[in-house]
């Protein structure tokens, strides 16, 4: 009568466990028994629930949303918290209008791109192996930061009489025996981006099985300048309120509609930094706070991170070529002229920002 039940009815199982009498106590103590009553239940909820599926997988659009409200919650309570504490005239700038704004806006946007970096491999998948994009980007958004912060608060006190201007500004002053904060920012930004392009390369690695050592320095190699390249890049543009921030959000916005799973780092990584650059805007436009070498380059590593994680080789090695071009262009030609010359250019530039 049992196995009738069980034959006619998807809640079989249910009624054979249910059952009093002997031959279920029989059954449960029976080694084969009692695993057919433990399994008995999953293996008929799996036919419709699909076992096979992780627990854990989320849809493209819900992983960019939490990773984009991560970034701007994280950004906009360690705004919140700066705020409250008392004045600190060491953060105090003044900008192109001469107007005093705060560099605690740049050390708010670092703090959002490092933690929104952490929850990145959380939300690709939890396990060490998709975990390496987030410890990638959490590195390189970090040692961004730091180096950022380094030079905020030196503000050229140990650069002498001529300061070095420039990656060949820095690079000859150290020639010369000079270490400038640039030539330490180059060195730590360096070492972040490095490390997490070696990350990132490990992470691709078993998609490429046979791929030879020499490879896979290659990839580190290109993956790191992508990441350096870009910080550096964020950091040029940050001389104009809102640049820098409409900058990440321009070269983010587009990496969002990447399919497959192999993207989803990044496209989370991108979703993190428009997170940060929607919470750091309307202070930054609005003239009362500034990136700072903190904010630009912490930023410009997750933008980095997010282009140098891309399942596409052609693409990475688009994104290096792109990203030291911007910056060798950069020791001749000024980025403001150029964009003040160009219409299209100067009206995006100037959207949302404060009249003079």
């Amino acid at each position: 009568m049992v196995g009738q039940q069980g034959d006619s009815s998807r809640g079989g199982h249910l009624a054979a466990l249910s059952l009093p009498g002997p031959a279920n106590a029989s059954a449960a103590r029976s080694p084969a028994g009692s695993l057919g009553l433990m399994t008995a239940v999953p293996l008929q909820r799996g036919s419709r629930r699909h076992p096979s599926r992780p627990r854990s997988a989320t849809s493209p659009a819900r992983q960019a949303l939490i990773a984009a409200t991560s970034g701007l919650a994280w950004s906009t309570g360690a705004s919140a918290l700066l705020r409250a504490l008392p004045r600190w005239r060491r953060l105090e700038r003044s900008n192109f209008h001469g107007r005093t704004v705060s560099l605690r806006g740049g050390i708010a946007s670092a703090i959002g791109a490092t933690a929104v970096a952490g929850c990145a491999g959380a939300l690709a998948r939890p396990n060490a192996l998709t975990a390496r994009p987030g410890a990638a980007a959490v590195i390189a958004a970090s040692a961004g930061g730091t180096a950022g912060l380094i030079d905020d608060l030196d503000a050229g006190a140990h650069d002498g009489d001529a300061p070095a201007k420039g990656l060949a500004g820095h690079l000859g002053a150290l020639a010369r025996g000079r270490v400038t904060t640039g030539a330490l920012k180059i060195a730590i930004i360096g070492s972040g981006a490095l490390v997490g392009g070696v990350l990132l390369a490990r992470h691709r690695a078993p998609a490429a099985p046979a791929a030879r050592p020499r490879a896979l320095v290659a990839d580190a190699a290109v993956s790191a300048i992508v990441i350096g390249a870009w910080a550096n890049v964020h950091n040029l543009l940050d001389l104009r309120p809102g640049r820098a921030l409409k900058a990440s959000a321009l070269i983010s916005a587009p990496l969002l509609a990447w399919p497959g799973q192999a993207a989803a780092p990044t496209r989370i990584l991108a979703a993190g930094a428009l997170g940060v650059a929607a919470a750091s805007a309307p202070e930054d436009l609005g003239e009362r706070t500034m990136l700072g070498d903190t904010g630009a380059n912490s930023l410009g590593a997750l933008v980095g991170a997010a282009l140098a994680a891309a399942p596409s080789r052609a693409f990475r090695h688009g994104a290096a070529v792109a990203g030291a071009a911007l910056i060798l262009a950069s020791e001749r030609v000024s980025f403001s002229r150029v964009i003040d010359s160009t219409p299209a250019l100067a009206a995006l530039d100037a959207l949302g920002r404060r009249d003079q």
